[in-house]
């Protein structure tokens, strides 16, 4: 096998490199202000960079104007969430086509905090799953584990799992994106090491592989989420099944964003 010039990949690696995506989730946090600066500021600090995919995911009351910020820029718009019925009489929802009419690519699906705080089950992520593809976004579907489950040893378990619950061969692969999230590294400052992650990542590629297809298995991007920063994000991004990251609190600072986008950027890069 021919060496790489990325550590830790080789050619074939290379060949069939998905371009990385780093997808930022703002959750509850910024005004319209706000928004405007980051986005103005963001694109000023990536101009020019390439071989990577950039998506922001706003609040419900930024996506329209926030539409337009990004128009004609290298940034793609997406939801942190969505309602699965297409219409009715759920006072405060949004459904999934009021969401793209905004002009979103993207929509997340079943992040951590929305089954912890929300409720959400395994038969209303599926739905929302599907009602994303079907309306023709991407559904950024997040699986994870807690710090009970990895202590215990159920990490393997609780993937496949959520996992088997959602993902199977009547939705369109080429439409989602995995990002996994153990629970226990959001917001908390620790980070899975690189080899956690990567184990857990091999371990959803191989999923999708019998799920669907060798194709899918080397199609379908997986991210990493949990505290990604700029001093972490280029060892776990050097891993060939981690393709990018889902970033929350280190996306609120367009220093640090636009860092974690760099260094993903770069992992591609050397690839080339």
């Amino acid at each position: 096998m021919i060496p790489c010039a990325h550590e830790g990949r080789d050619q074939k690696d290379c060949e069939t490199m998905r371009t990385p995506l780093i997808a930022g989730n703002w959750k509850m946090n910024k005004t319209l202000a706000d928004a405007r600066e980051f986005t103005t500021d963001l694109l000023a600090r990536i101009e020019g960079v390439s071989g990577v995919d950039v998506l922001l995911c706003t609040p419900f009351t930024l996506l329209f104007p926030m539409a337009k910020a990004v128009a004609d820029s290298p940034l793609m718009l997406g939801a942190q969430n969505a309602h699965e019925e297409p219409h009715g009489a759920y006072t405060g929802e949004t459904s999934v086509s009021m969401v793209k009419d905004t002009g979103c690519s993207h929509v997340i699906v079943g992040h951590s905090e929305r089954r912890k705080f929300f409720n959400e089950d395994a038969t209303t992520l599926a739905r929302k799953v599907r009602a994303v593809v079907n309306a023709g976004m991407t559904a950024i579907y997040c699986v994870g584990e807690t710090l009970e489950d990895r202590e215990t040893g159920r990490t393997s378990v609780v993937i496949d799992r959520q996992m088997n619950e959602v993902i199977n061969r009547d939705v369109d692969f080429t439409s989602i994106v995995i990002a996994y999230e153990p629970v226990w590294a959001i917001g908390t400052g620790k980070t899975a090491t690189p080899d956690e992650a990567a184990t857990v990542h091999a371990q959803i590629r191989n999923l999708l592989g019998a799920t669907y297809s060798t194709e899918a298995s080397k199609t379908v991007r997986i991210l990493y989420g949990g505290s990604v920063n700029p001093g972490n994000a280029g060892d776990l991004f050097r891993d060939p099944n981690i393709d990018g990251g889902l970033v929350g609190g280190a996306c609120l600072e367009v220093e640090s964003f636009s860092a974690i986008i760099k260094a993903a950027a770069t992992v591609g890069a050397l690839c080339d």
